[in-house]
């Protein structure tokens, strides 16, 4: 890329496309598939979220489907920039969404996910999306030229567009290995071969009990009782997340879990099994203990871990405390130095007009008093002027947090790519501010709890939509595309996300329920209990203190990521090993490719073709199952198939599992000689 010549709007290199190049890009068919895409692939990260505790850009997968569809239209190089733009920020407001929204059910404000609360959640979704998207406008041409943010993903995406040859062969692997994790998932929930294994392990009692001191009259405690570990879920989205993420992130992931089901569980039925209530005649040994260890696990355990995800999101956020304090500062002035741009001539730096875009936030400011006014006063424990003060306050906080955070995701975002992009941590600073504002108030009780769950949501929302905006705004950048363009179809694809993601959240909700084994919800468990314990005086201080300990503990021995290990112990311990056997089947992949000799050209296409099938087994088990859980929630039965019953049924099906996701990459490495791929960067 070379510097252009133009004095008034200085570029540092020729878009691909160039600026005076007349080319079709904000058309129908363009709009349509990302659109499309945008739900679809918005479900599969709302079910990733709530049953695995994480998200993966959809940047890479959007661009290859849209890449491959338009082709088969004849579409151009900007329609596919449009689409991959539309078609990912769904992911974004799946993000924002399952981390918040699910907290309204699980602090106890609402009694379910109902349609009765479609308009509200729908109300947070479309207004922190427009937020991120308003605010993002603001800072775009400075933040997307600035030399000192490589943008990583962007790169990738851009190359993937530009080396189009590559996109059928892509797609394939793609689409194929959406029907393989679909059907693969689907048969192990007719039960041809099981989804997971329960095993009982006795905890023997000492036969004198345990003498607490050395005196022969020290207390003496009885001991013993039963625990339940859990085998690896025979589960293609929990296998291709730990392919994705790879096996050192996967391995400490497992640690949290193995700390929990290994360590914390057994231990504490160790003391408490002999004071629980004897076993009822005739019950199952293991539906007993294995119901007193969920309730071990899911009382005392999982607040533990609360205050480890804690002490991790604020450890996160110290580590980028400078990356973090430039972009606050820069967001001041990239706004003054925004509005004192002359107004762009040239169609690769024309933006959405500065007066609509401020006209834009007045509205939305508005809507936010109004709907936290609806959040505070439906508690009915307040006086009028209380629910005033705190919807303004709440709106208010909202406005200022969420440019600042908007600003600075974006400025993360061009670091480190959206996939590493803490937003949760920037969520639980909104939240704890919030909160503490609300008792300040004396805005206190349910309605203090749901202004502060909206303010999360929304700021959660919009730093994530922020984020993965301007992911995609560098991208078009370095294509050739128009900004404006662009911001008008990430504004229509947040809309209909947000109109389309409560139907998931809902349907899940109703077959599983937020917070059990089968949707854990983790972020969202954690914003729940911080709201609920800040300004509803409800926590169970004692276990989140010891968790906040254990946090310091790790970070004193620097670990890698005390989240992420929290995160594994709040988990089901199927999820966690499942994710650990995903990333060791990336690591014997990877082994296998370097013994073969594969130039890098090979071994980029290896990795490319790893990460797609792993995507593809994300989306195919999201998507069946989705489906699945409304037959579930409907009350409907599925077929019974009884192989499944037998002891090696599942091992089967991981075998299976295991042989697809290792000969596929290896089995694309290609020719020596031909040109390298344009890597993917997830």
């Amino acid at each position: 890329m070379s510097p252009s010549g133009s004095t008034e709007a200085p570029k540092k290199f020729r878009p691909y496309v160039p600026e005076n190049m007349e080319m079709k890009e904000f058309t129908f068919r363009a709009v349509l598939i990302g659109l499309v895409m945008t739900g679809i692939l918005g479900a599969a990260n709302a079910y990733l979220g709530l049953k695995a505790g994480m998200t993966i850009a959809a940047t890479y997968p959007a661009a290859v489907i849209g890449m491959s569809l338009l082709r088969l239209m004849k579409g151009t190089l900007l329609e596919e920039n449009i689409a991959r733009t539309v078609g990912a920020i769904g992911e974004s407001v799946a993000a924002g969404a399952v981390f918040t929204i699910p907290a309204f059910v699980l602090a106890g404000l609402w009694p379910s996910l109902g349609m009765e609360h479609y308009w509200a959640s729908v109300a947070l979704m479309v207004i922190g999306g427009l937020l991120g998207i308003l605010f993002v406008t603001l800072l775009r041409r400075v933040m997307v030229e600035d030399p000192e943010l490589p943008f990583p993903e962007s790169v990738a995406a851009s190359e993937i567009h530009k080396a189009g040859q590559q996109g059928s062969k892509a797609a394939k692997i793609l689409f194929a290995n959406m029907g393989f994790g679909g059907l693969m998932y689907f048969l192990s929930q007719v039960n041809l071969f099981w989804y997971t294994k329960n095993i009982l392990v006795d905890i023997p009692k000492m036969a004198t009990g345990l003498r607490l001191g050395r005196g022969s009259n020290a207390p003496m405690l009885a001991t013993g009782g039963m625990s339940q570990f859990t085998s690896p879920a025979v589960s293609p989205a929990y296998l291709g997340v730990g392919y994705i993420i790879g096996p050192r992130l996967a391995s400490l992931n497992f640690a949290g879990g193995v700390v929990a089901w290994g360590l914390l569980v057994p231990l504490l039925i160790y003391f408490l099994g002999p004071n629980l209530p004897a076993m009822p005649e005739g019950a199952s040994p293991a539906a007993y203990w294995g119901g007193i260890a969920f309730s071990v696990w899911y009382s005392i355990v999982r607040p533990i871990a609360v205050g480890g995800m804690l002490v991790g999101a604020g450890f996160t956020l110290f580590r980028m405390r400078k990356q973090l304090g430039a972009g606050m500062k820069r967001a001041v002035s990239d706004l003054r130095k925004s509005a004192e741009a002359h107004k762009a001539t040239s169609r690769v730096d024309r933006d959405l007009n500065a007066k609509v875009v401020f006209a834009g936030v007045g509205l939305v400011f508005i809507a936010m008093i109004g709907l936290y006014y609806y959040f505070i006063s439906a508690a009915h424990n307040l006086s009028g002027s209380k629910v005033i003060a705190g919807a303004v306050v709440a709106a208010a906080v909202m406005i200022v947090l969420g440019f600042f955070f908007a600003a600075v995701s974006g400025n993360l975002v061009g670091m480190i790519g959206s996939s590493n992009n803490p937003v949760s941590g920037l969520t639980l600073c909104t939240l704890v501010v919030a909160a503490l504002l609300m008792v300040a108030l004396g805005v206190s009780g349910i309605g203090g709890v749901a202004a502060v769950l909206g303010v999360a949501a929304v700021v959660c929302v919009s730093s994530a939509v922020a984020g993965e905006m301007l992911q995609d705004l560098k991208a078009g950048h370095i294509l050739g595309g128009t900004p404006a363009k662009m911001q008008m179809g990430d504004i229509l694809g947040t809309i209909v996300a947000s109109l389309v993601l409560f139907f998931p959240l809902m349907i899940l909700d109703k077959a599983y329920h937020f917070g059990s084994a089968a949707l854990p919800a983790p972020q969202a468990g954690l914003m729940a209990m911080l709201s609920q314990g800040i300004v509803g005086g409800n926590m169970a201080w004692p276990l989140v203190i010891v968790g906040i300990l254990m946090g310091f503990a790790m970070i004193l021995v620097e670990v890698k990521s005390p989240m992420l290990f929290s995160v594994g112990m709040y988990l089901p311990l199927e999820t966690t090993s499942a994710i650990f056997l995903g990333g060791v089947i990336r690591w014997f992949t990877d082994k296998l490719r370097d013994r073969r000799g594969y130039n890098d050209a090979q071994k980029a296409r290896v990795d490319n073709a790893g990460v797609l099938t792993a995507s593809g087994l994300i989306a195919g088990e999201a998507l069946c199952g989705l489906v699945i859980a409304g037959v579930v929630g409907s009350n409907h039965q599925l077929w019974h198939i009884d192989v499944g019953d037998f002891a090696f049924s599942g091992l089967i099906g991981l075998a299976v599992l295991i042989f697809v996701m290792m000969r596929v990459p290896l089995a694309n490495a290609g020719s020596p000689d031909e040109p390298a791929p344009p890597t993917a960067i997830m």
